[in-house]
């Protein structure tokens, strides 16, 4: 073992009292954020020391898997299978929210109130998430911690970007309803909503969540922030003449790169952390076509390409139908190509899912108009002070997060919660 990766691993036995575990696995991986940075992640699975020979695919009862980044060299995640811990003491005796507190503070260097904020709290578990000076971030970091009956760590995770002042826009927030009520009207959408015990299709108007820069001038959809590459967006239909013929062969795609610790060392840039260049993108067009043709050879026209992006090694294309259905869920299609030869190698597409609610029967008949559901749900419309993460300009930006938990029955214009209609 390199004396580098023993180093780590002595210091994390030491630091989770794993006396009564031994290492069975490790492994180097890497991502790439939000932003555009390579992390290095150094993956540790510690078996119980009484387990000594396992084949099972899946990992024992007590195994302690353990992520460490190699660049802060502070932890990502610590969980315990199966929430059981053979560990030896707990890395802190006080469990209440402030000792947790405390603690949470030094493990991240992050501050409490300005940098992360308590969301669920139960005895024994803890939710925070991301801020900037108490304001959410979209898309939002987690960090959760989780003790057993005897205060041991059985589950600690921490997700998220945690920009720094550099990467943040700040401003003074002063969005209101009443200066984005256009936008709000045409957030408003006539939809079918999948009602799941009665197998009903709900017709009902809801808002689709938005983000709308501090000042109303400009929205951010919730689909560009959602994800953590870097999108090139193309809004493009896809066309053919003639129907191609040739059997579509699928290729597997490895969803975890392993890496060496010289790379770690050195660095160096994950290929996914890289720009997708004109020229790579006229071949990805091509690529889709030609690949889309083989998939769904009767639907020429019938796409749009909404974006690329580069994935584990490959560069995937987004695609959605150019005619939306008005049902909540969306027809979506992945594609995967590859970047050496540019050819479609496999692909993911929702159709089976939605296929589900072609049993659904339609419910009533539409008895309220726009302009009277807008009226009924306005009261309860929310716009609250998000930052989120703008990939134009590469900050994050003051918003107002637009968003209603309550909808109108389009049958009766009864305004009702929308997690009742589940």
């Amino acid at each position: 073992m390199d004396i580098r990766i023993k180093e780590l691993v002595n210091a994390t036995q030491q630091t989770y009292g794993l006396d009564n575990y031994y290492l069975h696995t490790n492994e180097i991986y890497r991502e790439v954020t939000m932003l555009g940075e390579t992390d290095y992640l150094f993956s540790m699975e510690w078996f119980p020391s009484h387990i000594k020979e396992w084949k099972e695919d899946y990992n024992p009862e007590g195994t302690a898997v353990i992520t460490l980044d190699l660049q802060s060299r502070n932890y990502k995640s610590v969980i315990f299978v199966g929430g059981k811990s053979y560990a030896n003491g707990t890395p802190f005796q006080n469990i209440e929210i402030n000792g947790v507190i405390q603690w949470m503070e030094a493990e991240v260097g992050l501050e409490y109130g300005k940098q992360f904020y308590l969301v669920k709290e139960e005895r024994g578990e803890y939710l925070f998430a991301e801020c900037i000076d108490g304001v959410p971030i979209s898309p939002s970091g987690r960090m959760e911690l989780r003790f057993d009956a005897e205060g041991r760590i059985i589950f600690y995770s921490v997700y998220g970007q945690f920009p720094s002042n550099s990467l943040v826009q700040k401003e003074n927030y002063s969005l209101t309803l009443q200066a984005v009520e256009s936008l709000a009207r045409k957030q408003l959408q006539l939809i079918e909503y999948p009602v799941y015990e009665m197998k009903h299709l709900l017709p009902i108007y809801g808002i689709e969540e938005i983000h709308i820069t501090n000042d109303g001038t400009t929205t951010i959809p919730f689909e560009m922030i959602s994800g953590t590459r870097a999108r090139l967006n193309i809004d493009q239909v896809i066309h053919w003449e003639q129907a191609n013929t040739e059997p579509f062969e699928r290729t597997e795609i490895r969803l975890q790169e392993v890496v060496t610790i010289e790379q770690a060392v050195a660095r160096e840039p994950h290929p996914d952390s890289f720009s997708i260049t004109d020229v790579e993108q006229a071949q990805c067009i091509t690529a889709v076509e030609t690949g889309l043709n083989q998939l769904y050879p009767d639907e020429s026209g019938q796409w749009i390409l909404k974006a690329l992006h580069r994935e584990r090694g490959h560069i995937q294309a987004t695609l959605r139908m150019k005619a939306p259905s008005n049902r909540i869920f969306q027809r979506k299609i992945l594609l995967f190509i590859d970047e050496k030869n540019y050819k479609v190698i496999n692909f993911m597409d929702n159709k089976p899912m939605l296929d589900t609610f072609d049993e659904f029967q339609s419910e009533g008949e539409i008895a309220v108009s726009h302009d009277e559901a807008y009226d009924k749900l306005k009261g309860w419309f929310e716009l609250t002070p998000v930052y989120v993460y703008d990939p134009g300009q590469k900050k994050y930006v003051l918003c107002g997060k637009l968003d209603c938990n309550y909808a109108v029955k389009a049958t009766s214009g009864d305004v009702v919660e929308l997690g009742s209609l589940e």
